[in-house]
């Protein structure tokens, strides 16, 4: 879901919907800010303005109130709200299956893996260092997915 180079003004308004929505929530520890977390990916994919962008909102249709609808209408362009989209979770598509179609979007890709490192740089625990780890895997092509096994 590529889109054209979009003006760096798209991040400055992504970030403070982001800030807006995750208002009020905390990190694991209940002490850090949760936009602390989207704006570690941002910094993860600095001079990539439709990434950033991605990046600063890739949680707000999953952990807020926020909708796709409201996305558009504060002026976010559909293909970043696509992204947005596909990087949602959802309770009907396993994990593999929501890797799998985040791998075919550059941009999605590219936020997810800094989503991923910016997770592991937060104090994971060892079943989040696993998941992610086998994320990674999944994400970059590797066709072995199991971080446990040699080689």
């Amino acid at each position: 879901m590529s889109s054209p180079t979009l003006h760096p003004d798209l991040v400055a308004v992504a970030a403070r919907l982001a800030h807006q929505a995750h208002a009020g929530q905390f990190r694991r520890d209940q002490k850090t800010p949760y936009v602390r977390h989207p704006e570690a990916v941002a910094q993860r994919v600095v001079g990539d303005c439709t990434a950033e962008a991605v990046a600063w909102l890739h949680d707000v249709l999953e952990d807020t109130t926020t909708s796709a609808e409201n996305l558009r209408a504060a002026g976010i362009p559909d293909g970043v709200i696509a992204c947005v989209q596909l990087l949602t979770k959802s309770d009907t598509i396993d994990y593999e299956a929501y890797l799998a179609a985040i791998r075919r979007d550059p941009i999605a890709r590219k936020v997810k893996v800094a989503d991923m490192l910016a997770n592991l740089s937060d104090r994971p625990s060892e079943k989040q260092i696993l998941k992610y780890a086998r994320g990674l895997l999944l994400l970059l092509g590797e066709t072995e997915a199991d971080p446990t096994s040699p080689g």
